[in-house]
């Protein structure tokens, strides 16, 4: 039997601290399912952008992407799991009130099962009265509620801190994820194999990416001990790259909001292909004028010259016909895209949904971020990165 995990929903949750732990577990070979108190498989839960800026005292909020929901709580026992993941956010605050909420919680740390909990999420194991004589950490503001609820404080050291008691990991924000993820595949009893040293992986960045399509790779290649590089063309190592959330609302095509702002890790007039294993390429509107810039076009065809795994999703795959790297191969990109793919000589994939992802040779290709666990699972397997119970 495979692992089984609970992602506890609400509306207001933020949306990282959801999406990146739900689908990269799933990229990993785990059963997640997600579900809210009220509402049933289907529903969708609204979350958050939460983000503090060095002009502010304190984060921002501004609309994420819709979350849906594939299980229902009325339906849930703690006994059908091997994990829960509590993610922050606002909403942690209304779940806390709930009693189903709170003895789904205390059946967790009763059987001893693995559970994550980060920014705002321990709120919940506080009322549930489960954190006595824990150590644990948090985003600072819950420091005296945790330690009214008996719980050892751990202060963090940066918005990335991570901390493990037992079965029991908690993280600070969603900035530490990949040793959150990390941690938790552990207290899940699992280990990651791969061959040869840390991979070096390359994602190639721009303004209005969009916002899951770089994080969501982002954080789970980091938390299987890759080496994850993100460069912006004429921008520098801790610069930003803003992002859009891109989704589905019953219009005739995607909606757009702001996202996230992504901090870039080095600095893309430097690049040595040589010295990278693999290149991750988001969608979103970046790769439309991506696409204009000779050198990113040069670095682009390196890659698949070199035969290096390539994963490039939605918008990305603009960027792969404009570079002329697909003539003769099979693939598959966000719908509004084939005109540049079968114009370029590729074999279309037809993709019913954008919930699927596929590999020709060193290639993988997906429609949209619904598809992020096959498409990084897919990428895992070029890469000869494994994780194992």
């Amino acid at each position: 039997m495979g692992k089984k995990v609970l992602v506890l929903c609400g509306d207001y949750m933020e949306d990282y601290e959801a999406m990146v732990p739900f689908q990269a577990l799933q990229a990993y070979g785990i059963q997640v399912d997600a579900a809210c108190p009220d509402k049933i498989s289907g529903d969708v839960c609204r979350t958050a952008i939460h983000y503090k800026s060095a002009a502010h005292q304190t984060y921002s909020e501004l609309r994420g992407h819709n979350f849906t929901l594939n299980a229902t709580f009325g339906d849930l026992s703690s006994d059908d799991y091997d994990g829960l993941i509590i993610p922050g956010g606002r909403a942690p605050e209304y779940l806390a009130m709930n009693d189903g909420v709170l003895d789904l919680a205390r059946g967790f740390f009763r059987s001893g099962k693995a559970v994550g909990s980060i920014c705002h999420g321990s709120l919940i194991l506080a009322a549930a009265g489960v954190l006595k004589g824990r150590k644990c950490t948090a985003y600072p503001s819950l420091k005296s509620v945790l330690v009214d609820a008996g719980a050892d404080w751990v202060e963090p050291e940066s918005m990335m801190s991570c901390f493990v008691d037992g079965n029991f990991i908690s993280g600070a924000t969603y900035e530490g994820h990949s040793e959150y993820l990390r941690l938790f595949l552990e207290a899940l009893g699992g280990s990651i194999t791969s061959e040869g040293p840390p991979k070096r992986i390359l994602f190639l960045c721009g303004d209005y990416m969009e916002d899951y399509e770089v994080i969501v790779p982002f954080q789970a290649l980091q938390a299987l001990g890759c080496v994850v590089d993100g460069v912006c063309p004429n921008k520098d190592s801790g610069e930003n790259c803003l992002t859009a959330v891109h989704d589905f609302e019953g219009d005739q095509t995607y909606s757009e909001k702001p996202g996230h702002d992504f901090t870039l890790t080095a600095k893309f007039e430097t690049v040595d292909v040589s010295t990278y294993d693999g290149l991750v390429i988001p969608g979103g509107r970046a790769p439309e004028y991506l696409a204009m810039d000779d050198k990113v076009i040069t670095l682009v065809r390196e890659f698949m010259e070199k035969e290096k795994p390539v994963a490039s999703i939605c918008h990305g795959q603009q960027l792969l016909s404009a570079a002329e790297v697909l003539k003769g191969r099979k693939c598959t990109a966000y719908p509004a895209v084939k005109v540049n793919v079968v114009l370029s000589g590729a074999t279309w994939l037809e993709s019913d949904t954008v919930f699927r992802s596929f590999t020709d040779g060193n290639l993988v290709t997906a429609g949209a971020w619904p598809a992020h666990p096959e498409f990084i699972s897919q990428f895992m397997k070029l890469l000869c990165i494994k994780v194992v119970f």
